[in-house]
């Protein structure tokens, strides 16, 4: 396979038990695509949904993290699997069960719309996925509608020996970016 899927969460209703105790909005769970493999890019999603359930029949929403690794050769077919897969999953969610969605930014624009506008998404955020921050922003302001979760390229810039001062204008600058980004 080309794909990592995620590695089994023994312990899982129990975790989830203690999250909604402690009063947590939703989880989220990470696995990477690597290549256009259907069969690769069908386990990552079909192990997402199979938590997701769990993790909505505790009481909590998901977050389905299905990485398409910005590497890889074939990125654009990939995601176009990856649409398709979701697509099929969150038809067949019933309603009231929704689920946040996080993805790499796509290399076609505007490829997650149709999945931003189905009625068991709540929102759609992107992941940077080690883009630089500059191209980033770039690539997220011509998908609009789709929110920024940056956290490699937030970090880009900041250093432990800025001084405070440094590292704030640092870090404001950035956040101002990805913001822009974000609102177009």
């Amino acid at each position: 396979h080309h794909a990592r899927v995620m590695k089994p969460i023994p312990d899982l209703d129990a975790l989830l038990a203690r999250a909604v105790a402690a009063g947590i909005f939703g989880t989220k769970m990470r696995s990477v695509i690597l290549a256009a493999d259907p069969e690769g890019v069908r386990a990552v999603v079909d192990q997402q949904f199979e938590i997701a359930k769990r993790i909505i029949a505790a009481g909590l929403v998901p977050i389905i993290e299905p990485e398409v690794d910005i590497h890889a050769a074939d990125k654009a077919e990939a995601e176009k699997l990856l649409v398709a897969a979701l697509a099929e999953h969150l038809d067949a969610l019933p309603e009231g069960r929704d689920v946040l969605l996080k993805v790499s930014i796509p290399t076609v624009d505007g490829l997650y719309t149709p999945l931003m506008e189905h009625p068991r998404v709540v929102r759609v955020v992107a992941l940077s996925g080690g883009y630089p921050r500059q191209e980033a922003n770039e690539r997220l302001a011509r998908n609009p509608g789709l929110i920024a979760s940056f956290s490699r390229a937030l970090l880009e810039g900041l250093a432990d020996s800025q001084d405070q001062e440094t590292f704030d204008a640092a870090l404001a600058s950035t956040i101002e970016s990805i913001y822009a980004a974000s609102t177009t």
